[in-house]
């Protein structure tokens, strides 16, 4: 059982993680914005976080870039799940030390082979 923390501003697509996530067992933890993300990251220490890149405010890029660069939060590992399946946004999420990159829609088996 996994501790992970979901960071999305969209209500179905938190939804359907928590559906996956603790179907499999897992304790889930949800923060609707990059800001509450990495707060919830440096209280909760999860072993994993499933991040969306666009969301209002600091967007998810920007989020994991912060994870990283914080002691505490370094070692966490981030994977990105997102609508954006662009080349420089797969490449741009490897350069901040990201885990995993599973693009929308996805299914089941895609988000717990991450996990």
């Amino acid at each position: 059982m996994s501790k992970i923390l979901i960071v999305d501003d969209s209500p179905v697509d938190i939804q359907n993680l928590q559906n996956i996530l603790m179907d499999a067992g897992h304790l889930v933890t949800v923060a609707t914005s990059g800001a509450d993300g990495v707060a919830k990251a440096k209280a909760g220490q999860p072993d994993i976080i499933l991040m969306d890149v666009n969301m209002p405010g600091l967007d998810g890029f920007s989020a994991a870039r912060q994870l990283t660069q914080d002691a505490g939060t370094k070692k966490i590992p981030v994977v990105f799940v997102t609508g954006k399946d662009q080349k420089a946004d797969r490449v741009f999420a490897q350069m901040l030390g990201a885990k995993g990159f599973v693009t929308k829609p996805y299914t089941a088996d895609q988000i717990l082979s991450q996990i």
